[in-house]
């Protein structure tokens, strides 16, 4: 494991709110799970960081053993792991997201 590529995870994570690892940026997402992830965050209209995962493979690979989760896109909020690309849309569908996006209890 790239401790190097952890400490900047770690940092990216804590240091932004809501924090988006994608494969590509917001404006041209290199997959169809990171443009649906995408869509879900610009829907509800919160801020976020991204990270592009293509860009850096210490990220791409240290972002799986970081969370332990196996697939890309991925989002935190306030540095907690939420989930991939299934996750957050049933969040979204579900009405879950939004408040937890904004930092509000449900």
């Amino acid at each position: 494991m790239d401790q190097n590529a952890q400490d900047r995870i770690r940092k990216m994570v804590t240091e932004n709110q809501v924090m988006l690892f994608i494969k590509g940026t917001p404006d041209f997402p290199q997959c169809g799970f990171s443009a649906a992830v995408v869509d879900v965050l610009n829907d509800v209209g919160v801020p976020y960081a991204a990270f592009d995962v293509l860009s850096d493979p210490g990220i791409r690979q240290g972002i799986k053993d970081f969370a332990n989760w196996p697939t890309i896109p991925q989002l935190y909020v306030k540095g907690e792991f939420v989930g991939g690309c299934d996750i957050v849309r049933e969040m979204h569908a579900s009405g879950e997201l939004e408040p937890l996006l904004r930092g509000e209890s449900a």
